[in-house]
């Protein structure tokens, strides 16, 4: 008798969100199975890669990482349609870093304008990621959903201590939020239910399990997802169907073994194939634990993602 593969038999769905509007609007979510085990269900929607913009010039990066962008990064705008237009990106991540209060601590108005420059600027879905400090985004991403009504961006991140002023106004004025939690299935899962009782609804929810970069603390997170997906399919937790979003750029990025040199460390190769594998690799785990979607920033590591993609699902 021939060899048959043992096959899950799953009960839950993901749920479908659709990102932006127009021809170029995105669905993600919808998996019917484990990521990538098409022999036991569908992925209708592949996972997409969001190209990182941030608010202003990032003086911190490394030369490799800010050369595809030289001539435009100190243009958020101008720097989002090059990415568009010259690498095709699907969608646009705009990182806004300038309103940290505990960096440039950029007046909200003036943060507000360069996200309108940005949503003006393309017709691709536009996921907007706030401080990271929870009583600044309440005021920001309020605005931010406010001055994009009709758009459907993607706001976030969305926590406990800010999900009401930020989730209400993303409910009045059409956007999606993506609900961010430290590495926890029941926090997210309670993130979402609160989110749900103050009436957002479930096809305008994706969930931020919160990530590190390769050898940093991914291990963690890759379990944490790969338990979300468990619950969502298996389980039939309707509070874990939600499609994932992995910020996650950043985190590589920041990594020293993607700052060294090899002039300062021979050992570990060229800098720029280094820290464009850790990139792509990081990536690639989260894919198989989970993601939807990647935001991403070097333009080499998102096209050998984007090729691993397609040899998975070919």
């Amino acid at each position: 008798m021939a060899f048959q593969i043992p096959k899950i038999n799953y009960t839950g769905k993901i749920r479908e969100v659709t990102l932006g509007t127009g021809p170029k609007a995105v669905k993600v979510g919808g998996e019917s199975c484990y990521p990538f085990y098409l022999f036991e269900g569908e992925m209708p929607n592949l996972p997409r890669i969001a190209f990182e913009v941030w608010d202003y010039e990032p003086e911190e990066w490394q030369e490799w990482a800010s050369e595809p962008f030289k001539d435009v990064i100190g243009d958020p705008a101008a720097w989002a349609r090059k990415c568009v237009e010259v690498y095709g990106a699907e969608m646009i991540a705009l990182l806004l870093k300038s309103a940290d209060p505990n960096g440039m601590n950029r007046d909200v108005e003036d943060v507000v304008k360069t996200v309108q420059a940005v949503a003006a600027a393309v017709d691709v879905p536009l996921l907007v990621w706030g401080s990271v400090n929870d009583e600044k985004d309440a005021v920001l991403l309020r605005r931010v959903a406010e001055v994009c009504e009709g758009k459907n961006l993607a706001i976030g991140p969305v926590v406990e201590k800010n999900y009401k002023q930020i989730g209400a106004m993303a409910i009045g004025y059409g956007q999606t939020v993506m609900a961010s939690t430290p590495i926890d299935v029941n926090l997210a899962k309670q993130l979402n239910i609160l989110l749900g009782n103050l009436g957002m609804p479930e096809d305008r929810m994706i969930i931020d399990p919160t990530t590190g970069g390769l050898g940093y603390g991914l291990e963690y997170t890759y379990s944490v997802m790969e338990r979300d997906r468990m619950a969502a399919l298996t389980q039939e937790d309707a509070k874990l169907q939600q499609p994932i979003v992995c910020n996650m750029a950043n985190e590589v990025w920041k990594t020293k073994e993607t700052k060294v040199t090899k002039a300062d460390n021979p050992k570990l190769g060229d800098e720029k194939k280094r820290s464009i594998l850790m990139e792509a690799v990081t990536a690639m785990n989260l894919l198989v634990a989970g993601a939807d979607i990647l935001i991403m920033r070097h333009p080499e590591s998102i096209s050998l993602v984007k090729e691993m993609i397609g040899e998975l699902t070919s």
